[in-house]
């Protein structure tokens, strides 16, 4: 019986020590910190400047094309097609262009203001740090 009781003893000791927090030391509770960031903003590389080309203008009045007409039957002009316009498609060609140009502008100042938004956004998140 005595040596049940020491077996039994040796068993309960090694139990006790091997699993019993009461002689570690006690550790500090783990503070998580949760840092949300926006996702950095894409910027698409801008677009090539537009490249235009010249246009050779005439005015082609009724004396005008009558001695066109002369020189290609002469055979000293080449025969060209010509497109015309009124005075008022003239107008609305102008107009169009002008309000291309205020559209690609007015897009130009949104791009350009998300651009300022996000460097400013860059320059508060680093000084926070």
């Amino acid at each position: 019986m005595k040596k049940l009781l020491t077996i039994s003893l040796i068993i309960g000791f090694s139990l006790m020590i091997s699993a019993c927090s009461l002689l570690e030391p006690r550790t500090a509770p783990v503070e998580v910190k949760t840092i949300t960031l926006p996702a950095p903003m894409y910027h698409p590389p801008m677009p090539l400047e537009v490249s235009l080309q010249d246009i050779k203008w005439r005015v082609l009045t009724p004396d005008v094309m009558e001695e066109y007409l002369q020189l290609i039957k002469e055979g000293k002009a080449p025969a060209e097609p010509y497109y015309a316009l009124s005075t008022q498609g003239y107008e609305s060609l102008s107009m169009n262009m002008a309000e291309l140009k205020r559209y690609v502008t007015n897009v130009l100042a949104i791009i350009e203001y998300y651009r300022e938004q996000d460097k400013n956004t860059k320059i508060q998140e680093n000084t926070n740090e």
